[in-house]
Parts: C-alpha cells; sequence; structure tokens
C-alpha cells in the first residue's frame, strides 16, 4: 500500500510519560521508547499499512475508545482515505463481528466527518 512517503517521517510519542510517567514510568518508557519509538520506526511496513493493522487489530478487540479513535485519525494523517477505511472496516466486519463494525463506524465517521474527498 502506498500512501505518503513514510520513508523519512519518524514517529515520536509523548504520552506514556505526559500520562503515566511518574505513576509508572518503566511502562510509559515501553510505550514511548520500545512501542511508538522502535516498533512503528521499523520501515519493514510502511506507516500507511501498519496505522490500518493497528485499527484491525484493535477493532478485533473490541476497543472502541479513543485509542481507537486516535489511530484511526493517525491512519488517515498517514494517508488512508475515507474509501479505504470503510472497505477496512466491512472486510473486518465478516472476521471480528458486525457490532464492533458499528462501533468503528461510528469513530471513523466522526473522524473523516470533514474529509470532502472520498477517493
Amino acid at each position: 500500500m502506498s500512501g505518503k512517503d513514510n520513508k523519512s517521517e519518524k514517529v515520536v510519542q509523548t504520552a506514556g510519560r505526559q500520562q503515566l510517567g511518574t505513576f509508572a514510568p518503566e511502562f510509559a518508557h515501553f510505550n514511548d521508547d520500545v512501542l511508538f519509538g522502535e516498533n512503528w520506526n521499523n520501515q519493514d511496513i510502511d506507516l500507511k499499512t501498519r496505522s490500518l493493522i493497528t485499527v484491525v487489530a484493535l477493532m478485533a478487540q473490541g476497543i472502541t475508545d479513543s485509542s481507537l479513535k486516535y489511530h484511526i485519525t493517525n491512519a488517515k494523517n498517514h494517508g488512508v482515505s475515507q474509501k479505504e477505511m470503510a472497505a477496512t472496516i466491512t472486510h473486518v466486519a465478516f472476521y471480528a463481528g458486525w457490532p464492533k463494525a458499528w462501533a468503528v463506524f461510528n469513530l471513523a465517521k466522526e473522524v473523516y466527518k470533514d474529509d470532502t474527498t472520498a477517493q
């Protein structure tokens, strides 16, 4: 899948330290430095594909909170069009569950509400 040229873009995350830094510093380190710092910056999978995989994994688990909305927004920012997101959610609905798809569509509609192109 190709979207934006993600070769030079580096993913940086600070949410772990901002939200849990003093309460759970080791978890914050793993979140910010390992999950996002190392894993998300691995060049073997482009950021557009990695973003879609993450949305699918969260959907399959039934996670439909702000973390999924963040990752849908992240997918959009990495070149996933509204049409691609809708097709992905529809496809995964058959494997992960119809009610999960409804919940994810509600979040995706919020993220893509101002998107004038359905490409």
